[in-house]
């Protein structure tokens, strides 16, 4: 048995307090756990008493770590975990911590994925693969995903894409038109839009292009493309001219109006 012989409170930490045992310093507590066993000047503890003492203190620090983490924003319990395993909490205590949390309803993996997805469907920058994806990563089940993803509603993606697919016209108006559709369609895949909301969305983008602003972008790739080819002639030199311009994605009739009036 050791015998309690001093409980001074830390200078940095005022809710932390050093015991001494028998005279010497034996290990800090959180204040929670001196008053939960009534730690006080001469109480005698077992080692048994001494083990459980600091295990419990280790929970206590892990979770006030936890609660810090989760001041800043909202947090999935995956996302929790990973963090206590970086600052090296094992296994145990991290579980236990996470039982307090749920306790206290300070986490909540259903809600976080509700709230995230609302944050998404604000900023309209993403479709729903891209939401779920990022959700898995933050270990958050298959059934609260789907159940959060019921609150992006179809108007809204198609709004979004719309919104999307404009900026990314506007900024790749030199394309012919036939690749910009194309790239269109990739772009919005890759922010996470299904073929049939970016097959509704593609009709009322505004990448279509009069006669006149295709010949100009014509031009433009054509006299590219002529300063590559001007040292072949003839033939060689007309075909490479209609492959490189058709890889562009104007037309073939277009091509050869621009190659006979150059030539």
């Amino acid at each position: 048995m050791a015998i309690i012989t001093k409980i001074a409170a830390q200078k940095k930490r005022a809710d932390r307090y050093n015991l001494y045992l028998d005279e010497q310093y034996a290990f800090s507590v959180d204040e929670a756990i001196l008053i939960r066993y009534g730690l006080v000047k001469g109480k005698e503890l077992a080692d048994y008493e001494v083990v459980q003492l600091q295990y419990e203190d280790e929970i206590r620090k892990a979770y006030n770590d936890a609660i810090h983490y989760l001041s800043f924003r909202m947090r999935s319990e995956g996302e929790i975990k990973e963090h206590l395993a970086k600052k090296d909490w094992n296994v145990q205590v991290i579980e236990q911590v996470m039982q307090k949390l749920h306790e206290h309803h300070y986490v909540d993996d259903l809600e976080f994925a509700k709230a995230y997805v609302r944050t998404q469907i604000n900023t309209g920058k993403k479709g729903p693969y891209n939401i779920k994806q990022e959700l898995l990563q933050k270990d958050i089940s298959d059934s609260y995903i789907e159940e959060a993803l019921t609150l992006y509603k179809k108007e809204d993606q198609i709004e979004h894409a719309i919104q999307l697919g404009n900026k990314y016209a506007a900024k790749n108006k030199k394309l012919a038109e036939k690749i910009l559709k194309q790239k269109l369609e990739q772009y919005l895949q890759t922010k996470g839009f299904s073929f049939t909301i970016i097959s509704i969305a593609i009709e009322e983008i505004e990448y279509e292009k009069e006669a006149e602003e295709e010949w100009d972008s014509l031009l433009k790739h054509g006299e590219k493309a002529q300063r590559k080819y001007q040292h072949l002639e003839g033939f060689e030199y007309r075909q490479k001219m209609k492959q490189a311009l058709f890889r562009k994605g104007f037309e073939l009739d277009m091509i050869d109006r621009f190659l006979d009036e150059k030539e």
